[in-house]
């Protein structure tokens, strides 16, 4: 791949430090009115890596590499700059609570209304909503874990007292993340000749089958499921008609605490629960950063360090069956039928009739996400997902140029893909929306997922040429000058038509980008692909190899110098280490197969030229 995650962590990170560190002070606007997950975006911008990438770590100074340390200069040195994380990331956890200590989850400036003409009340704008919910969860494991480590390298007792108490404000926030991720679950159960039961039913019905054959269909492809959540009461309450075989439905996260969510009983202290106003219906978007954000709280990361209290491990029990259960009910409904999947039938369409590439995207991820943590069992399923990627690349205009100005494609990037939000207006004020503007990352982090999926070598670099064009896209929408330069996003650098953005960050964009650079990283990381034909290769090298050795053993005099001694003693060590590795690196097996063979070559060529001088 073109892209070199670290040097560009590096420039990012140093923006960040640049942006965020002025005069002394910390600064925390970026384009929208300070929010509890703006301010999470501009943390995790420097705490995702720090906790995701090993070589980025910042909790155990005598360690932190000394390129990290140049790039955050601006904070500080290696001991300083993990103590000012301790005060800002204190500063936001005391922010973003009540008056009684309780932490609070509103959308803030992220609201918008559908109309435009009248803006959010101040209720409406502290109204808890899912994305907080999702991205507060990976900030306070990020801490808490960041907190566990770093306070054992510390002597004072004032500091030690600090991180002790980041530690138990990001565990309170974690469990009323938790908390709110439960009582916005919902199960939506649909009459099937109803208007939105006929879009479902009309959008998994790839094969044209008849009315009565597609519900049958979707009632054995999800019996389990439904099976399933009939048992998900704790924060649900009670389904009415689940049980009727003859209704069709969805489940997943609505925009927030939905109508009528009961309390959860916990023993938790502190923990706000306010009433829901949000319809009981899933939103693919929600869905999707809700799933994914969840992973985070069953990683081994989370259980190793011991990130999670008894409390706390109890909610995760019962989210982790609200994460199977979903992820499993949209994998299927995605790729239903035994032809062509109704995610191949760009856009997809919602229940209530809406259609965009966007949800095509969530979808996907959906998709994706469900076969990183399941067994692949069709080989051939990622890649059928990675062209999927690939047509909503060029259909976005990211991997195709616009067709005129005002192409409607171009506005997926921005002003985004608005949803209202319904059940926001009976707060009092307007209709509230959602605007998504995230289209390029997300397909990015998506695309980097399944060049991990694939097993095949030519399959891995169709999807890494992706990634290097969406890539390249990213980078020509980073803010080159002000401020915020080396940070994002400026995307009428691409599309000319559009207005240029305000010269401030948005943390939106990029800690996604951020986030991007990430998962490259740890696929980078990870093993390379082993390719039958290079292991046979391999091993058929490595026999011959073997078998000259042994022929080189057994001829060698008893009297032969130290050179030819000292020769042999490399090979042994060469095929030893071949041999080690066959199975994970073959071509480095054949590469030293290969090269002792050479070397044995030229052994029994000045064997056989000192035997014929004599």
């Amino acid at each position: 791949m073109r892209i070199q995650p670290r040097q560009q962590l590096l420039e990012s990170w140093r923006a960040v430090a640049r942006t965020s560190l002025q005069k002394g002070t910390w600064v925390w606007e970026g384009r929208r009115q300070r929010n509890s997950i703006s301010d999470a975006e501009q943390l995790l911008c420097l705490m995702g890596p720090a906790t995701e990438v090993p070589t980025f770590k910042l909790d155990q100074p005598n360690e932190t590499a000394e390129d990290v340390e140049r790039a955050l200069e601006v904070l500080g040195d290696s001991v300083e700059v993990p103590q000012r994380l301790v005060q800002v990331i204190q500063e936001y956890l005391t922010t973003y609570i009540d008056e009684d200590g309780r932490p609070t989850f509103g959308g803030g400036g992220y609201f918008t209304s559908v109309d435009g003409a009248q803006e959010p009340t101040e209720e409406q704008r502290s109204l808890d909503v899912v994305d907080s919910f999702a991205i507060s969860i990976r900030l306070t494991l990020a801490i808490i874990g960041f907190a566990k480590v770093f306070r054992r390298v510390l002597t004072r007792q004032q500091l030690r007292d600090d991180v002790r108490r980041i530690e138990e404000l990001a565990s309170q926030r974690l469990t009323g993340a938790m908390i709110g991720l439960m009582r916005s679950f919902t199960v939506y159960v649909l009459d099937p000749d109803s208007p939105e039961g006929g879009n479902l039913l009309q959008m998994i019905n790839q094969s044209r089958l008849s009315r009565s054959r597609i519900r049958q269909d979707f009632q054995a492809g999800v019996e389990e499921i439904r099976a399933g959540l009939r048992d998900v009461t704790f924060g649900l309450g009670e389904v009415p008609d689940l049980d009727n075989d003859n209704k069709v439905f969805e489940c997943g996260w609505s925009w927030g605490i939905t109508k009528g969510a009961p309390r959860v009983d916990t023993n938790a202290e502190g923990i706000l629960q306010p009433a829901g106003y949000a319809l009981a219906a899933p939103y693919a978007y929600f869905t999707a950063v809700a799933l994914d954000c969840m992973q985070h709280l069953f990683s081994e990361r989370t259980r190793l360090l011991g990130l999670l209290d008894d409390e706390q491990q109890r909610l995760a029990r019962a989210l982790q069956i609200r994460y199977d259960l979903t992820l499993s009910y949209w994998s299927t409904i995605a790729r239903f039928g035994d032809d062509r999947w109704p995610l191949e039938n760009v856009p997809w369409m919602t229940v209530d009739g809406s259609q965009s590439d966007y949800l095509s995207l969530l979808v996907s991820s959906m998709v994706v996400l469900d076969m990183s943590v399941n067994r692949v069992e069709n080989e051939s399923d990622p890649v059928r997902i990675g062209q999927v990627l690939e047509e909503l690349a060029e259909r976005s205009r990211i991997t195709r140029r616009p067709i005129s100005d005002d192409d409607p494609a171009v506005a997926l990037h921005l002003p985004g893909f608005p949803f209202q939000l319904d059940g926001s207006e009976e707060v009092g004020g307007p209709m509230l929306s959602w605007e998504l503007a995230d289209f390029s990352t997300q397909l990015l982090k998506q695309t980097l997922r399944v060049a991990g999926l694939v097993n095949r070598v030519d399959q891995r670099n169709e999807m890494t040429n992706l990634v290097d064009e969406v890539w390249e896209h990213i980078t020509r929408r980073r803010i080159e000058q002000g401020p915020a330069a080396g940070l994002w996003d400026q995307p009428s650098a691409i599309y000319p038509a559009l207005p240029p953005s305000d010269e401030a960050p948005s943390w939106y964009y990029s800690e996604r980008v951020i986030s991007c650079l990430v998962a490259a990283a740890n696929l980078i990381d990870s093993p390379p692909l082993r390719s039958p034909v290079l292991i046979n290769h391999a091993t058929q090298l490595l026999a011959e190899a073997d078998h000259i050795y042994d022929q080189e053993l057994l001829r060698i005099s008893a009297d032969a110098g130290p050179s030819m001694r000292e020769a042999l003693k490399s090979a042994g060590a060469s095929l030893r280490r071949a041999h080690d590795v066959i199975r994970t690196r073959p071509g480095t097996a054949g590469a030293l197969a290969a090269q002792v063979l050479v070397d044995l070559d030229r052994l029994s060529a000045a064997r056989r030229d000192a035997s014929g001088a004599r």
